[in-house]
């Protein structure tokens, strides 16, 4: 638990993000983290307004067993197979966690007080099955600020416009591209106005794109220490914010677009950008690199304990780092595509690594469910 004394002591730089326009939601979760009163400590005392979730952060938390153990014995007794225990154990925690937020919800209108919980990532490549679990991941939760994960691969393009022209919220996740990033919102404005058409009020459907920036670093900056020149060195580290901050000038431009107007005028909310994997993964960068340089207005940062802390204790928060900067980062993605890298076989290279991860992540998870389940003396199919 966080006391008093070291909220007031490291409260500053979390405060200034959010002064800045910037939502800062948990990228974490767990039973433990619910039933313990850690979550709603980091909502009181660390300006934490929303939390996401995805197979890994579940496969860490229920594979470990911890806070599982009777709902596991239950699942068992009723003889249900795999794939409903896990629903079952996710979609209890993500309900716990929406109603921890649900003030924050109400006094935000619904912007905030957000928890995200992703559909079966095998059903990334299929249509019609995300938009069906989509809608039965928001019935099992049965939250109002509940948020449906939904992948940005090519199949899930249509399941974004279909379940957001249900009513349901969405955040669109596994974004890396600028190209990919305009599909997207056009995705969600297509939804909109199929909402619209349905006569579904436009205010209560919120939506978040969350482009992923760390990865991006991750294996450009590999493929410019196997050049090894000074020209590919000096560029290592600026790409991934190069690619972010060029997809909030898309942002800027498609919400001042008349499209937009027009929704916007029927009451309906600007798909927010939201920075994903944000913790540092080279240990040469400043570990609140991906944090301080991306401040914008009308943004959300969705951080991994680890960063929260080290924003909270060493942050260098310092007004708007993105909206001065398009040249520049035009400038820095052009040099690194002169020196070979080619930037949409890399974006297209980690849409694929990060479909692919996710799918592991939760084979993992069914795995250490089905193996708890048999020991408790059930065939788990």
């Amino acid at each position: 638990m966080i006391t008093v004394t070291e909220a007031t002591a490291t409260a500053g730089a979390l405060k200034r993000l959010s002064d800045e326009g910037v939502s800062i939601w948990l990228d974490d979760l767990s039973r433990r983290r619910i039933e313990s009163g850690g979550l709603a400590g980091l909502v009181a005392t660390r300006n934490v307004v929303g939390v996401t979730t995805n197979p890994s952060i579940f496969q860490a938390a229920i594979g470990s067993g911890v806070g599982y153990e009777e709902q596991l014995a239950d699942l068992a007794v009723r003889g249900v197979t795999v794939d409903e225990a896990v629903r079952m154990m996710t979609t209890a925690d993500v309900r716990s966690a929406a109603d921890v937020l649900r003030p924050v919800y109400e006094a935000s209108g619904g912007r905030d007080g957000r928890v995200s919980i992703e559909v079966d990532p095998r059903l990334a490549h299929d249509t019609a099955a995300t938009v069906a679990e989509a809608r039965q991941l928001a019935w099992l939760v049965d939250r109002p600020n509940v948020m449906i994960k939904i992948p940005a691969t090519k199949a899930g393009l249509p399941a974004i416009t279909e379940v957001i022209g249900a009513g349901i919220s969405v955040n669109v996740t596994l974004i890396f591209s600028l190209e990919r990033y305009r599909e997207v919102t056009a995705a969600y404005l297509a939804g909109l106005e199929k909402a619209r058409a349905a006569g579904l009020g436009l205010s209560a459907i919120h939506s978040v794109a969350s482009f992923f920036v760390s990865r991006v670093d991750s294996e450009i900056d590999k493929r410019l220490t196997l050049l090894g020149t000074d020209e590919a060195l000096a560029l290592k580290g600026r790409a991934a914010l190069a690619n972010a901050r060029l997809a909030y000038e898309a942002y800027e431009q498609v919400f001042d677009g008349e499209r937009w107007q027009a929704l916007e005028s029927a009451g309906a909310n600007r798909q927010r950008p939201l920075w994903a994997s944000t913790g540092v993964k080279d240990p040469a960068y400043k570990d609140t690199l991906y944090v301080d340089e991306l401040v914008a207005p009308g943004t959300v940062n969705t951080m991994p304990e680890a960063t929260l802390n080290a924003v909270a204790d060493h942050g260098d928060v310092r007004g708007d780092t993105v909206t001065g900067g398009y040249d520049r980062a035009r400038a820095d993605l052009a040099a690194v595509e002169r020196l070979g890298i080619a930037y949409d076989e890399v974006v297209r290279q980690l849409e694929d690594e990060g479909v692919a991860k996710f799918e592991v992540a939760w084979q993992d998870l069914l795995d250490a469910v089905t193996k708890s389940l048999n020991s408790k003396g059930v065939d788990a199919e």
